[in-house]
């Protein structure tokens, strides 16, 4: 049985804000998320799949995930 953490941890990450200044805009256009401020941090929330595709934009844009 799926943990809930690892339920979470497929369909969000969480990063400081400063890592998305100049890519939060293509990201909301370009995948279907929603991104919450959280303060310091942003949510990116979405399906597993596009969670997965975030993660790879993200990466190429050289933006380090947790």
């Amino acid at each position: 049985m799926a943990s809930p953490s690892g339920l979470r941890d497929s369909t969000q990450i969480v990063l400081p804000w400063a890592s998305l200044d100049g890519v939060q805009a293509d990201l909301e256009a370009e995948f279907t998320v929603t991104v919450y401020d959280e303060g310091n941090a942003a949510r990116i929330i979405g399906s597993p799949v596009v969670i997965k595709e975030v993660s790879e934009y993200l990466v190429r844009q050289g933006i380090s995930l947790p």
